[in-house]
Parts: C-alpha cells; sequence; structure tokens
C-alpha cells in the first residue's frame, strides 16, 4: 500500500540528494558536502613527528621536543596543517557556529581514522571530548570537542564518554599565550568525575585543533596517573611550528 495518498509523484527521499560542495559551492561528486578537487586541495599534513604530528621535513621521524620530553599521549592522529581553508572552516564552527562546516571535517577525520585503523592503528576503547568550563561553554552554547566525539563515535562504531572529564575553572583563551604560558594556565584546570571509570582503558582525546600540546599533555597525564592504559589524541588539524 502506498502511503502518499493524493499525490502522483514519489516521496522526497534527501539521501539521494544531491551535495553541494561548502567550498566552492558547486555540486559535489563525494557523498560529503565537498567536491573532489577542494577536498584535494586541502592542507593535508604530509611528513610529521611519529608522536605529536608536527609537520617535519622529512618522514618516519620524531621531533626533537617529543625525543627530549616524550608527551604523556601516546600518539596524535590530524589529517591537516592548520591552514587555509581548514583553519577558516574550523575558526566558523568553532566560534560561529557554523555545524556544517565541523560536520564535514568530522567526517573526512572519520575516514582518516577509519584508515589508519584498517593500516593497524589500534582502536580505542572511547573516545574523550575535552571538556570546556561551565562559564565558557553557556557563552557558547555548546562544546565543538564534544560534537565532533559524538560524530566520530557513530561514524566509527566507538564508544563517546563525554562525561569523564571536567574542566574545573575557566582559563584563559589558550591561542592568546605562548607555550610556557599554556602550561601554566592549565595547571590543575581539569579533573575526573565522581565515579570515572578509567584503568586499563585506552582513550581517545578529540579536539579541534593541537597547538602546543599543552591541553592534551596535561589530560593524558591525569588519566594516566587515574590508570589508563594509553591515550592517544585525535584532532582535526595541527599547527606547523612557528617559524617553520
Amino acid at each position: 500500500m502506498r502511503c502518499q495518498p493524493r499525490h502522483k509523484g514519489s516521496v522526497y527521499i534527501w539521501l539521494k540528494n544531491k551535495q553541494t560542495c561548502l567550498l566552492c559551492n558547486e555540486p559535489s561528486d563525494t557523498p560529503q558536502a565537498i567536491c573532489t578537487p577542494c577536498e584535494t586541495e586541502l592542507p593535508w599534513l604530509g611528513d610529521h613527528c611519529q608522536t605529536c604530528a608536527l609537520p617535519l621535513p622529512v618522514a618516519g621521524m620524531t621531533c626533537g621536543q617529543c625525543l627530549k620530553q616524550p608527551p604523556a599521549f601516546e600518539q596524535v592522529i590530524a589529517p591537516w596543517t592548520y591552514n587555509f581553508p581548514v583553519d577558516s572552516l574550523i575558526t566558523r564552527f568553532k566560534h560561529n557556529a557554523k555545524w556544517p562546516y565541523g560536520r564535514l571535517l568530522g567526517e573526512l577525520l572519520a575516514q582518516s581514522l577509519q584508515h589508519r585503523f584498517d593500516e593497524g592503528l589500534t582502536r580505542p576503547d572511547a573516545l574523550v571530548p575535552v571538556p570546556l568550563a561551565s562559564k565558557r561553554l553557556r557563552e557558547r552554547g555548546y562544546n565543538q570537542a564534544a560534537m565532533l566525539a559524538h560524530w566520530l563515535s557513530d561514524s566509527l562504531k566507538l564508544a563517546c564518554d563525554e562525561g569523564l572529564l571536567l574542566r574545573t575553572h575557566d582559563t584563559a583563551a589558550q591561542q592568546d599565550l605562548d607555550a610556557k604560558a599554556r602550561k601554566q594556565n592549565l595547571r590543575t584546570a581539569f579533573a575526573l568525575t565522581a565515579g570515572a571509570v578509567v584503568t586499563g582503558r585506552h582513550l581517545a582525546l578529540v579536539d579541534d585543533v593541537l597547538t602546543t600540546g599543552a591541553t592534551a599533555e596535561s589530560l593524558a597525564r591525569l588519566l594516566l596517573k587515574a590508570g589508563a592504559a594509553r591515550v592517544d589524541v585525535y584532532c582535526l588539524a595541527r599547527t606547523p611550528k612557528p617559524g617553520g
């Protein structure tokens, strides 16, 4: 029995709708809202540090900072460097509530991660978004890291543990500080929620951009101290070294 009486045509099936590229506004030839030429021209991360994903001129190397002072997290996975147009898309998603840009980048990150899993990268037990302080969450209305984590969770069939971490107090915006100030800014900034289950788990922190790694380092140390077996970091983009 047809469920559309008095209508000669078929019900519109939105899943078959042609996507339009969010970058050039031309019809997309991919399942995502980005065309192949625009996707190809994104600032894909090339050779990079095997630990923190810092862009490097040679493949398969570890940067000097990670050799000198190995971070608490095991590995950073990021598809892009923080350059145009990815930087602009992330800014609009993060500060202007342009969620389609974030969703698009999240879908491409999920594809990148699935490729890495197929190549042998160990799947985490859960995704853990970097938390926002309550005041900033009220002002912005959403946590972009949590949104990314839930999109990745749906695409990759991974658990998302949004309630594992707390930001205990509001700190100055990290993007306004240098590396040393970032570390000082984050002292005692995070805590585990009451009853958080961490022991023996492989967890992956989710954030939009990794710059100095201070936030990821602080959270990874907290989780490892609580008994986590391993902490990875999944983010959209990695900033190049200043002047590099």
